[in-house]
């Protein structure tokens, strides 16, 4: 016998909602434990759900990590461009590159979890097992820098096109980079705020990108 449409509705909202709540816990828990030091024995301390909950909806681990780690690409990617959604038009490098990154600073510091979880799986191996997660890393890492060649390209258009696809190329791995340690830093909770991180980045992005420009 078929069951009533009420009642096939309810079981696939609460399916749904028991899926989102395994890979909110997962999301935090591996953020601080890492791929290999979360087990299915402690998500299923932290949501209440039985283990079979998470084989119902993930064939293992490893997919579990892939989930994970689209999610947060998705969120990550989406909570930029809501940041970035209304740039200044005009200005000088400076005053652009510094309110995009600053703009970028604000999403990192609610977009915590997901940052450290990828930068545990960039710098270690455990997720080995995991391919389908590690490809996740790589395009994050790859959409990353293409975001911040975006943005520096952005704020050099004052320089013209040409000049700023230059500046842009030559400096989208170093801004990266400047992302990493900022973040880091941020994690080290060292004292200093991410703003000034990013406004310090920008100075050093447009004095660089300046001398670039000055010996083509």
């Amino acid at each position: 016998m078929e069951k009533p449409a009420q009642e096939a509705h309810t079981g696939n909202r609460r399916g749904r909602r028991s899926r989102q709540e395994i890979l909110d816990a997962a999301a935090r828990v591996m953020s601080v434990r890492g791929y290999a030091g979360t087990s299915i024995s402690t998500l299923v301390k932290e949501t209440g759900l039985p283990k079979s909950a998470f084989y119902h909806h993930f064939e293992s681990k490893a997919g579990l990590l892939s989930a994970v780690m689209a999610q947060g690409a998705r969120g990550f990617f989406d909570a930029m461009r809501e940041a970035h959604r209304n740039p200044p038009e005009q200005g000088a490098p400076r005053e652009r590159l510094g309110w995009y990154l600053r703009k970028t600073g604000e999403v990192f510091v609610h977009r915590e979890e997901f940052l450290r979880l990828l930068l545990v799986l960039v710098m270690s191996h455990e997720a080995a097992e995991a391919p389908e997660a590690q490809r996740t890393v790589s395009a994050v890492r790859d959409e990353g820098r293409d975001y911040m060649r975006h943005m520096i390209r952005s704020s050099f258009m004052s320089e013209g096109e040409d000049a700023a696809n230059a500046v842009a190329d030559a400096l989208g791995h170093f801004g990266m980079a400047g992302f990493d340690g900022a973040f880091v830093s941020l994690q080290s909770e060292d004292g200093k705020p991410i703003a000034e991180f990013m406004d310090q980045l920008a100075d050093a992005m447009v004095a660089l990108g300046a001398a670039l420009l000055a010996r083509r």
